[in-house]
């Protein structure tokens, strides 16, 4: 019923627990989960959880947030995007939210080596015909804007994607869903301060929604603070289904329709 569109199932934290996370998302019918790529260095084992379950896929790419870690051309990615249940590339994108912060406040003129390994994602993508999974933070407006110039405009050739873990305003969402992409919600939008967030939940159409855990980050309430896993994402479903006075069943049915939309070839 439920899909976790976004968890990063090879990280430390989940390290040993595979059969008690499968057990968990079995009994919270969480029948798929894409695992998320963060670092070429990280991708063998992302895609060899993909392909030895069933109900995993994977995608590739490197976070904008990583440095020292090896920089990906349009060909590696690309490449590694061939390969069984690899269908996406990413999560790519934006994060001038955490480098000023590690880095004693680097100007947004610093970070144009992400807005460079950005246009390479992209590129990948619109080659590979896979859709993109954007991380944005503290750089909507450059996001936007690499996006358009770089084809994302939804015309033909456009990847298309995802906006993953949305947290931007209702003015944001709506130039993304311009743009074609998706927008997906995680824990954040059940946390007490997120009424903003819950609005957008309410804009947002529901035939361009999905939903995610960011496992193991983001447990959402009643786990906030705890180690996230996919099998918690209903409670992001649960919270949808509250703003818009719908069934959490139909919540979960219309995200994993999504899910099959976007990312082709998922269906068990």
């Amino acid at each position: 019923m439920f899909t976790d569109s976004h968890c990063h199932l090879t990280f430390p934290e989940f390290a040993g627990q595979m059969p008690q996370i499968r057990e968990a998302m079995a009994a919270a019918q969480v029948d798929r989960a894409l695992c998320i790529c963060t670092t070429l260095e990280e991708f063998a084992q992302v895609q060899a959880l993909a392909a030895g379950f069933d109900n995993f896929w994977a995608s590739v790419g490197v976070h904008p947030d990583n440095e020292d870690i090896a920089e990906p051309s349009v060909d590696d990615l690309v490449t590694r995007s061939a390969l069984p249940k690899v269908v996406a590339i990413g999560e790519t994108g934006l994060d001038y939210y955490r480098m000023e912060e590690r880095k004693g406040g680097r100007s947004i003129s610093d970070m144009e080596w992400q807005r460079d390994r950005f246009r390479v994602h992209i590129r990948a993508a619109q080659k590979a015909r896979k859709p993109l999974i954007i991380h944005t933070r503290d750089a909507s407006a450059d996001t936007l804007a690499i996006l358009k110039e770089e084809g994302e405009d939804g015309s033909a050739g456009a990847a298309g994607g995802v906006f993953h873990c949305f947290t931007e305003t209702a003015e944001v969402a709506r130039a993304a869903l311009d743009l074609g992409f998706y927008i997906s919600f995680s824990g954040i939008l059940t946390f007490k301060k997120a009424a903003e967030l819950r609005d957008v939940a309410t804009f947002v159409p529901l035939d361009r929604m999905l939903i995610e855990t960011d496992s193991p980050y983001l447990a959402p309430v009643p786990y906030r603070g705890k180690t996230n896993n996919p099998s918690y994402v209903p409670f992001v479903a649960k919270q949808i289904a509250d703003l818009r006075k719908l069934p959490v069943e139909a919540i979960g049915e219309a995200t994993s329709r999504n899910f099959e939309t976007l990312f082709k070839g998922v269906k068990s």
